[in-house]
């Protein structure tokens, strides 16, 4: 499966629900927010992958990435690597085809592992680019489809999951097991999350719990639904 073409080639943006992409293939649409990368986003790269001149540029990020010579701990630097692995991999049709294009350094694993992390959802690689989630362990939550995506993500948030724990659980979901059961393995409670409310709010949420003889999870699932 490793010189596959990976899917449609499209990437999927992730609105609320989705677990991949909409966005097109190489769009800055984290690294180019200035709330989230601040003045770099005006020089966040765009990597076309029907333009042979963007795909160069897109071969040469790819190139230097691969190095490590300009990837270190910069979050955002590994998006723009993702990004130009999934333009490449869009350009030239498979897997082994961008490998090739990116030159004989760049393994056909390490172009599938960073193009599934530009697969990834926006509200995921925002964590990313924020640095709340390390790109090692974005590279785990990018090997599971679906939901998974969003249940491994959101544990690493609420439960500090290391990228060794996050590499047990995404290894788990593909061999089958369910993603709760395998959160709960690590120790997990999956859908806990500790909210810091106003005093008002959170006096209102305790009173039309009580009121209503609910657990205020309960409500906030409701305010959340109706939003």
């Amino acid at each position: 499966m490793s010189h596959e073409r990976p899917g449609d080639g499209r990437d999927r943006r992730g609105s609320p629900g989705q677990a991949d992409r909409e966005a097109e293939v190489g769009e800055p649409v984290v690294r180019g927010d200035p709330a989230i990368t601040g003045e770099r986003a005006e020089r966040a790269a765009r990597f076309d992958p029907d333009d042979p001149e963007s795909l160069a540029a897109a071969a040469d990020t790819v190139r230097r990435f691969a190095s490590e010579a300009v990837a270190g701990d910069d979050n955002v630097v590994m998006l723009r690597g993702a990004a130009a692995c999934a333009a490449l991999v869009r350009g030239h049709g498979s897997y082994k085809a961008a490998a090739e294009a990116a030159g004989d350094d760049v393994q056909v694993s390490f172009i599938r592992k960073w193009a599934r992390v530009h697969d990834l959802p926006e509200s995921v690689r925002r964590h990313v680019a924020r640095g709340h989630i390390a790109p090692t362990a974005a590279k785990h939550v990018a090997r599971v489809a679906g939901d998974a995506r969003f249940a491994i993500a959101w544990a690493v948030l609420d439960a500090d999951l290391t990228v060794r724990e996050v590499r047990r659980v995404a290894s788990a979901v593909n061999d089958g097991a369910d993603p709760d059961e395998a959160l709960r393995a690590e120790g997990v409670t999956p859908g806990r999350i500790t909210v810091e409310l106003p005093p008002d709010a959170y006096r209102r949420l305790r009173d039309r719990a009580s009121l209503e003889n609910r657990e205020p999870g309960d409500v906030l699932v409701d305010a959340l639904d109706d939003y």
